[in-house]
């Protein structure tokens, strides 16, 4: 399938501050107006529609979302918020402008079936296990039924040179300072996905949003690992030796319950024509090369 090309003039980025934000600006076409928190409060009823009707542009790019997994489970009032009623007011802001929104989501739509194997395609039935899984996916359910030309992405695991914003740190960071730190790794072995690196994953988007086939995508990088073998990995690529304990998620005792599996096919995208993202490690590899280079 060829994609059709639209011409993007001007692209509100909201959340821009974020690790995927900062590295999705510099690679989006058109004038790129990066918005933080500050500028849009996204749970404020009336900030949205009267920055987006100053600005008007041709496309709204949402990267801000609560992602405090384990913490909405004791507060789901905040993560519906977040992650679904402002994503409502901002879907209407967005079809009465005429504009396109694309929005991110997460592999933690999935994790009912716990028997699932093989990736996830854009035509599976969802099923969260979580408050937040829960309310990320009443946030897509509000794209797709209010915003008419939308983009939904589903992606998993993000790590960026940025770190992750609120959160302080992502999962590569706090495995390399705790190896250094000698303190003791127990990283969970049966929870297996595709941690992805920003950089690739913005990559993908600047080239899927310039054509004009709206709907869901999911967009990782490639293969799959457990977060134990993921840990291990980034301490062999680092020259860090440390003994990473493999645990089960009930060892691990966290307070939501996350996908035992939740690969995610890119196939859609690469139905358009796209190049695939590189492999797991590859996008690790690349991004403990750029740390390097950010400290030299």
């Amino acid at each position: 399938m060829k994609p059709t090309q639209q011409k993007l003039k001007k692209i509100a980025v909201l959340g821009s501050a974020g690790q995927l934000g900062r590295d999705l600006c510099p690679r989006l076409p058109g004038e790129v107006v990066a918005l933080t928190r500050a500028d849009v409060e996204l749970t404020n009823p009336d900030a949205p529609r009267a920055r987006l009707e100053t600005l008007r542009p041709d496309m709204v790019i949402n990267c801000a979302a609560y992602n405090y997994v384990d913490r909405a489970e004791s507060e789901p009032s905040v993560a519906f918020d977040v992650n679904a009623w402002a994503l409502r007011r901002l879907a209407l802001v967005c079809r009465d402008l005429g504009c396109t929104l694309v929005h991110f989501s997460t592999d933690h739509v999935f994790g009912l079936d716990r028997e699932r194997r093989d990736p996830y395609r854009e035509t599976d039935p969802p099923g969260p296990l979580s408050v937040y899984g829960l309310s990320k996916l009443s946030g897509e359910f509000m794209v797709r039924s209010y915003c008419p030309r939308h983009f939904v992405i589903r992606t998993c695991g993000l790590y960026g040179t940025s770190g992750s914003g609120g959160k302080g740190s992502n999962f590569v960071e706090t495995m390399l300072r705790l190896a250094r730190e000698r303190k003791p790794l127990r990283v969970v072995e049966d929870q297996v996905c595709t941690p992805s690196f920003t950089v690739h994953v913005a990559e993908g988007v600047a080239r899927l949003i310039e054509n004009e086939q709206y709907g869901l995508y999911h967009l990782t990088n490639a293969g799959a690992c457990s977060w134990h073998e993921f840990a291990s990995r980034i301490l062999e690529l680092a020259g860090l030796k440390a003994n990473v304990t493999a645990i089960t998620s009930k060892e691990y005792g966290a307070a939501a319950q996350r996908p035992n599996y939740s690969v995610l096919s890119n196939a859609r995208f690469k139905e358009l024509g796209f190049k695939p993202l590189p492999f797991w490690h590859e996008g690790l590899e690349a991004y403990l090369r750029s740390r390097l280079s950010a400290e030299s």
